[in-house]
């Protein structure tokens, strides 16, 4: 027992008798001190004693697209722990192609009683999408918050990252080093955050490189927001002399890069590559991936709040929180080539050019 003490006081950054206190219920120790030491337990693996079980406060359904992307796990992660910290217990769904649609996930968490619903990327950020789905939802008295993506036709808080911002830190980074010929490799065009992310190329074009909107559109690729994808929005992008790809996914930046290889050039040397998400774990791809982050833990916190507030009968304001995101910069970019030849002009001679 004193050695346990002695480990959960050292992770805590607090004494053993401040541990004692806590693990016995004993009075006096300050609130952030305890869940200190309440943390600690859960890091090492211990069992939290019977007495200090928190009783749930309900269930909280939280559904995503499938987990492929890491980014959706991540946001999960930050989501789930916020929600335990505030005693409720998180209910992970998610669609999968060809399985549970967001309507019948919805439909089954309701049936469960959830006190609310965190919907990530989901239907409220297809513009081709029934918004009138939402407004059922609010009329059985099932609080709900959205993120990433946004429709006025919906009441409730929404939580989003900047888009716009971040392609124009991603275009301005790009034309620092002298890239000229930037594309753009986005997911399908009915998707909010798409629409928004080309609103951000276009300025970020015109304010660095003097492109109209018409001359951006020509170097936008729509694809899927698979590695698959990104590589077949990057080969066409290449092909047409962009010596930079700007990609909508860090899972579509790998595609990128893979795609620059297959035609025989260098990343960064020949084509440089920016990813959106920052994911875990993409710090070491080779090369290690410069992306524009998503403020996750942020994002995470906002929601689980705006859900909180909404479950406690004090309704967050139903509008749209937008949290910046940063421009995270490591070894896929590098300075544009100077007086070579375009990447599509310098591609073997048998593969014709498109676009």
């Amino acid at each position: 027992m004193t050695a346990r003490l002695a480990d959960i006081a050292a992770q805590a950054g607090v004494s053993e008798a401040t541990v004692s206190r806590v693990l016995n219920g004993k009075p006096g120790v300050a609130a952030a001190t305890r869940e200190s030491v309440l943390a600690a337990l859960d890091v090492l693996g211990y069992e939290r004693p019977v007495r200090l079980r928190r009783r749930s406060a309900g269930l909280v359904g939280l559904i995503t697209p499938e987990l492929d992307n890491p980014i959706f796990p991540a946001l999960a992660q930050v989501i789930g722990q916020n929600l335990t910290r505030q005693g409720y217990t998180p209910v992970l769904a998610t669609q999968t192609p060809g399985g549970s649609t967001e309507d019948e996930l919805t439909e089954m968490l309701v049936e469960r009683g959830v006190s609310g619903i965190i919907f990530v990327s989901g239907l409220h950020a297809d513009t081709s999408a029934d918004m009138q789905r939402y407004d059922q939802l609010r009329g059985q008295g099932v609080p709900f918050v959205l993120v990433n993506g946004f429709s006025p036709k919906v009441r409730a808080p929404f939580v989003s990252p900047d888009d716009r911002a971040a392609m124009r830190l991603a275009v301005t980074h790009l034309a620092a080093l002298g890239h000229t010929r930037i594309g753009l490799a986005v997911g399908p065009r009915r998707f909010v955050p798409v629409l928004r992310k080309i609103e951000g190329f276009r300025q970020g074009m015109r304010e660095q490189l003097g492109l109209s909107p018409e001359e951006s559109d020509e170097l936008v690729e729509h694809s899927l927001y698979t590695l698959e994808g990104g590589q077949a929005a990057a080969d066409a992008l290449i092909r047409r002399g962009c010596t930079a790809v700007i990609c909508a996914s860090d899972m579509m930046a790998l595609g990128a890069i893979r795609a620059a290889r297959q035609q025989g050039l260098a990343v960064p040397r020949d084509v440089s590559v920016v990813g959106f998400d920052d994911s875990p774990l993409i710090a070491f791809t080779d090369p290690p991936l410069t992306t524009i982050r998503q403020p996750v833990q942020a994002m995470g916190q906002a929601a689980v709040r705006a859900l909180l507030e909404e479950i406690g009968g004090t309704p967050a304001p139903h509008s749209e929180f937008i949290f910046l995101p940063e421009l995270v910069v490591r070894g896929s970019t590098a300075a544009g080539p100077q007086g070579q030849s375009s990447p599509a002009r310098r591609a073997p001679a048998d593969v014709p050019a498109r676009g």
